[in-house]
């Protein structure tokens, strides 16, 4: 039959998206997972001899070989090989044969044109097929991605929503995030991502020859979601303005920062914050097939001079002076974890791997971050790829006040050293609840263990071993490490100091609150008791001062006395930020020369409920009624509600709010039609000139159509 020649193939889409967990994505071609069987039925002009076998080639990138595994060209056989592509007939009917494919576990992902000849036609050139795409595959037990857990694989790869949990350690609040990754364009938008990354602009052939492992494909991603230095996908901005932008507190989920990105040519998308490229890292790593969480870290560190210590100066009244101090404690900080086996370091490091798109410090020259293997951190085995020291400070770094005099001497300041790192927290699988991973992370604070490893971390981060061959680390830098490693932290003092919130926070109201000051000597004591306020960024950036006063107070023998604080709606409305947070200080100064700095950070609370009015079914519109209440005591208008959810409507759905009347209470209603089953996240965010941003988020469970 030398005359029989391939002419076209059906790819069984229904069929294979089904067995490979792929049907939900939003494109026209082909999606499979790699290591795993999927069939094609190949079209001839005529019929196949039994024994006769079709020639199959799969090819990926620019000069696409077989030396660098990004060309494979094999026959149809009963052979099975395990770390080559493979092929087989199942069944021939007429002049249409059924074909078996099956990729490595370990081969190249992307986007693979396919070709095919019967081989008898060895004098002809292959017949191009068309493209299909291969990802990433957690269901195949050979796969570095394997995640054993079934309910695990639903949530970080095929959960299309989320829940980022930001605010301060004491008030922590669950934001709703639309990931969206089998939204339209998205896969193509990631793969895309990888070719827009310098790696591949370099040197195409050898980038796409990288893509079988997973370290290799999430550094770079960590690398394009920001755009210091390749023009990806998102800038920062972190200073409270936000022109020819979005502000990141407007964003809901990655699909629109996607697109824009993508559909503008790859200009990069103004503006977002560390959820936002946490978001969108999120998005991208799960479209490719890669189980990720988003990971949020409260009183999270920003070590710039990498001796793990987060330097504060301050003056008499407990305020930050930025130009002297460089390091930082953001209230929050939300980073990755990506499930891969490390096998560049050993099996002791497979698991859950920390990955971080928030441009904050250059790693080989590049803002990047990761993977850093969780377990490695825990252990203090800050030395192994990649960044382990940044990633170990900002949940390990002790936290150190430094009193700045007028003479510039600098007194170092008791307060609480081991409040870096805490409350690390990430969505429950199956639910909307909030797990505490911090035991992931470090042993618990002030055992032994913890210290043992945090000594064992300092001793790594001397070695020049740590950084690497091309660090930065300066010399004035290692020598600050053994300074602050000795330095005696100051006598606990003879007093004690906690703020107290009388009535809560809410937006639009007065703040009411206390300073409790105890003695807890036998003896009278003055203490000198300064206090200060600022509106904040989510980083601790102070915007504007908000109280500043004085208190002289004569506390006798084991006395507790209260120091009243009101702060007037009037005096922080014009410069609350949009993260609604505001932090109070009280510099003590005792009798003895004693000094107590005591800190409080408040997040603003706000009201919005939405409700479901019925059952919601695949293509039957149901109704949605939303609560929203003017937090002012002024009246509003021009407020406006941004509605979003994938498989819940197209794109977002903008819904003018009648004015309202000061502290007013209003419903407003509408309707969606559901597009796809199960669990879905639908999001409402309150916006207006007026205040700040109040958004909201509901499960809805659809069921499908009857």
């Amino acid at each position: 039959m030398a005359g029989v020649r391939v002419t076209k193939v059906d790819w069984q889409q229904r069929k294979n998206g089904a067995a490979h967990r792929t049907q939900e994505y939003s494109c026209g071609e082909l999606v499979v997972r790699r290591g795993q069987q999927f069939s094609i039925s190949l079209h001839l002009t005529g019929v196949l001899d039994r024994e006769e076998t079709l020639t199959l080639t799969v090819e990926t990138g620019p000069q696409a070989s077989e030396a660098l595994h990004t060309k494979a060209v094999f026959q149809t056989a009963e052979l099975e090989v395990g770390d080559a592509w493979t092929a087989a007939k199942e069944a021939q009917t007429g002049n249409t044969v059924t074909v078996s494919l099956t990729s490595p576990p370990d081969a190249v992902i992307g986007r693979y044109l396919l070709s095919a000849r019967a081989s008898s036609r060895r004098k002809h050139s292959d017949r191009k097929l068309g493209e299909f795409v291969l990802l990433f595959n957690p269901w195949c037990p050979d796969d570095d991605v394997f995640l054993a857990s079934e309910e695990e694989r639903q949530e970080y790869v095929l959960n299309d929503s989320g829940i980022i949990f930001r605010g301060v350690e004491k008030h922590i609040r669950a934001q709703g995030w639309n990931y969206g990754q089998f939204e339209e364009d998205i896969l193509n938008i990631c793969l895309s991502i990888l070719d827009r990354s310098p790696s591949y602009q370099d040197n195409p052939a050898t980038d796409v020859s990288r893509r079988h492992n997973p370290v290799y494909v999430t550094r770079v991603i960590s690398a394009m979601v920001n755009s210091n230095n390749d023009r990806g996908v998102v800038q920062g901005q972190w200073q409270g303005k936000y022109g020819g932008g979005t502000s990141p507190l407007h964003w809901s989920g990655s699909v629109a920062i996607l697109q824009k990105w993508y559909r503008g040519k790859y200009k990069p998308v103004k503006y977002g914050q560390c959820w936002v490229f946490a978001g969108v890292m999120c998005t991208v790593l799960r479209c490719l097939g890669i189980p990720t969480r988003v990971v949020s870290n409260f009183n999270s560190a920003h070590d710039t001079d990498r001796n793990l210590s987060v330097d504060k100066y301050v003056d008499s009244f407990g305020r930050t002076l930025e130009d002297l101090t460089e390091d930082s404690m953001w209230n929050f900080h939300v980073w990755n974890e990506s499930w891969f086996a490390r096998q560049d370091l050993g099996p002791s490091y497979d698991g859950w791997q920390v990955l971080d798109a928030t441009p904050q410090e250059e790693s080989e020259g590049v803002f990047q971050c990761g993977p850093a293997s969780v377990t490695a951190i825990r252990e203090g085995d800050i030395h192994l790829a990649h960044d382990g020291p940044f990633v170990f400070s900002e949940v390990n770094a002790d936290y150190i006040t430094w009193l700045w005099h007028e003479d510039e001497n600098q007194e170092r300041v008791y307060s609480d050293t081991k409040k870096i790192g805490r409350c690390i927290s990430t969505k429950a699988v199956g639910s909307n609840s909030r797990v505490d991973i911090t035991n992931l992370y470090k042993y618990p604070e002030g055992s032994q263990k913890e210290r043992q490893v945090y000594h064992k971390a300092m001793k790594k981060l001397l070695s020049v071993e740590a950084w690497g061959p091309r660090s930065r680390i300066h010399r004035a830098s290692r020598r600050s490490l053994r300074r602050d490693d000795l330095l005696e932290p100051p006598p606990k003092p003879s007093i004690t100091g906690k703020f107290k919130i009388l009535e809560p926070p809410v937006l639009g109201h007065d703040l009411k609150l206390a300073l409790n000051v105890a003695n807890l000597t036998s003896q009278a004591l003055q203490v000198q008791v300064n206090l200060s306020g600022a509106t904040i960024l989510y980083t601790r950036k102070p915007v504007a001062e908000i109280l500043h006063e004085s208190h002289r107070v004569k506390l006798d023998a084991q006395e507790e006395k209260k120091i009243p604080i009101t702060i007037s709606y009037s005096e922080y409305k014009e410069d609350l930020t949009e993260d609604k947070k505001i932090l109070l200080a009280a510099m003590c100064h005792v009798t003895k020369g004693e000094k107590l700095l005591v800190e409080k950070d408040i997040t603003l609370e706000d009201f919005i409920i939405i409700k479901v009015l019925g059952p919601a079914t695949v293509g039957v519109a149901v109704a949605i009624e939303v609560t929203v209440v003017n937090p002012l005591s002024e009246r509003v208008k021009d407020c406006v509600l941004m509605v979003e959810g994938s498989g819940l409507l197209q794109g977002q759905l903008s819904i003018d709010v009648p004015t309202l009347q000061p502290q007013e209470r209003a419903l407003v209603q509408f309707s969606i039609t559901p597009s796809r089953s199960g669990p879905r996240q639908l999001q409402v965010d309150l916006v207006s000139p007026h205040f700040p941003d109040i958004k909201g988020f509901v499960i809805i469970h659809v069921a499908k159509a009857k």
